[in-house]
């Protein structure tokens, strides 16, 4: 297995085909920003073309966690049409082959993105010159910040290892899973029956898993098209500031639920460590994994990116 420290010439291939991870999560202070930036690094370090986009539109410092001072160009100059395209956001980083895209530092009302922005920010991804895509998602389950993640090829969810965080990752990912089949077309025939089972508590017998089962006696042709679009969805877990075993062990746990409740896998993809150090560097405005390269969250990351591109 190669290091995120040795160049990788997958990432070079002229049949380029841009892939977007979101990363997302329940509720602020889960380091969702800290993931992005140090996930875009590692890509970046292994000679792949990344671009990273702050969507907190509330309350955006990414930029922070990749030493870059505040962009004079930011998302809000995009959607007032300041600027024609999101190449013309593109902020250098002091990484090589990264760049950062700021999201809305001034206008508060921009957080609220209209149906059509958020579609033409979607449309528009194609045309930047990346390898890898990544998107730092606001706190919360609003459709803004599920709609991003629904749309990425890979949805990645940050946790802490305490019962709030683990309750919102929960319920961010009822929301996906509720957002995404009402989305479907072909299945608004059975949005009451969908709506039942997202609205039951995990401690009630109708689940979303029964779902499926449920349809599919109604209507076998619709219950197929439902057990599809729930097997598309696949999120990524990632449990932040560990300190124990029984902290590690959360994500495994975390994935057997999601089974049994939801049906669908959720990928338990690593952990990162508690460190000290990632305070310091974000004092610093320095990336964290450039500034410490000897912190035990270089092997975490390094295993977490290796795991999300399946290099083995």
């Amino acid at each position: 297995m190669s290091s995120i420290f040795g160049s990788n010439d997958q990432g070079l291939s002229a049949q380029r085909q841009m892939k977007v991870w979101a990363i997302g999560g329940g509720k602020g202070g889960v380091g969702k920003s800290l993931v992005t930036a140090n996930l875009s690094i590692c890509l970046a370090l292994m000679g792949y073309k990344v671009v990273s986009i702050d969507l907190d539109l509330g309350g955006a410092n990414l930029h922070t966690c990749l030493g870059v001072p505040i962009p004079e160009k930011t998302l809000s100059d995009y959607l007032t049409k300041k600027v024609r395209t999101l190449k013309d956001l593109l902020t250098p980083t002091p990484i090589a082959n990264l760049s950062i895209i700021s999201g809305a530092q001034d206008d508060v009302g921009i957080a609220n993105l209209k149906q059509m922005q958020k579609a033409k920010i979607l449309s528009r991804l194609h045309e930047l010159d990346a390898d890898f895509v990544l998107l730092d998602l606001g706190a919360g389950t609003t459709f803004n910040t599920l709609d991003f993640f629904i749309s990425a090829d890979q949805g990645i969810l940050t946790a802490l290892p305490e019962p709030t965080s683990i309750e919102n990752t929960y319920r961010f990912i009822k929301s996906v899973y509720h957002r995404k089949l009402k989305m479907v077309e072909d299945l608004l025939q059975v949005g009451p029956l969908i709506d039942q089972a997202m609205n039951a508590k995990i401690s009630q017998n109708f689940t979303p898993s029964d779902l499926v089962a449920r349809i599919i006696e109604i209507n076998p042709e619709m219950g197929h098209k439902l057990k599809m679009e729930i097997n598309k969805l696949s999120p990524k877990l990632i449990i932040n500031q560990v300190r124990t075993q029984a902290d590690i062990d959360i994500g495994f746990s975390m994935k057997i639920i999601c089974r049994k409740y939801f049906g669908i896998d959720l990928d338990y993809v690593g952990y990162l460590d508690y460190d000290a150090t990632v305070w310091q560097s974000v004092k610093k405005r320095k990336p964290l994994l450039m500034e410490y390269p000897n912190s035990s969250l270089v092997n975490n990351f390094d295993r977490i990116v290796h795991r999300l591109l399946k290099i083995t």
